[in-house]
């Protein structure tokens, strides 16, 4: 195989030295496999995961923002079904491992941050919490209506 391979299609690449690494798992000595694209590859994997779940923490973090800050609106039934979605990739992916990873003051920064400025139904926003009223737990694990009315009750 080409030496370029890895930079004109990385699924043929890809799949050429999974193969490679099978017959060095099986004993076979081979000088052709791209060790430092393989280990790469290999990082990238977890950290593409890692980003995967904050991206997914995030949308569910706007949603839930636009839910408080328009909660008249006719698109609150699409936010809810969305943050749903959201809630559900982001639990599939989540390991245990990325839990140390996920900055939620900085993933609500950024949710907050998107929302900025922003006015739908030819309104601005309620007002918003200043900090994040949820955990990270809380995302994965709460029901998305209980996490909604986090925001509405005077106790958060």
């Amino acid at each position: 195989m080409p030496d370029d391979l890895y930079d004109r299609d990385i699924l043929a690449w890809s799949e050429h030295q999974s193969a490679l690494l099978r017959r060095v798992a099986r004993g076979e000595r081979l000088n052709d496999v791209d060790w430092d694209h393989v280990v790469e590859e290999i990082e990238d994997v977890g950290l593409s995961e890692l980003n995967a779940v904050r991206s997914y923490l995030r949308q569910m973090l706007a949603h839930l923002l636009k839910l408080q800050g328009w909660p008249e609106s006719t698109a609150c039934d699409h936010w809810q079904l969305e943050l749903r979605g959201f809630q559900a990739d982001a639990v599939q992916r989540f390991a245990p491992s990325m839990r140390q990873r996920i900055d939620m003051v900085e993933l609500y920064r950024r949710a907050y941050r998107q929302l900025d400025g922003l006015h739908l139904d030819d309104r601005a926003p309620l007002r918003f919490p200043g900090a994040c009223p949820w955990s990270l737990d809380d995302l994965l694990e709460g029901d998305p209506r209980d996490l909604e009315s986090r925001l509405a009750s005077p106790a958060s």
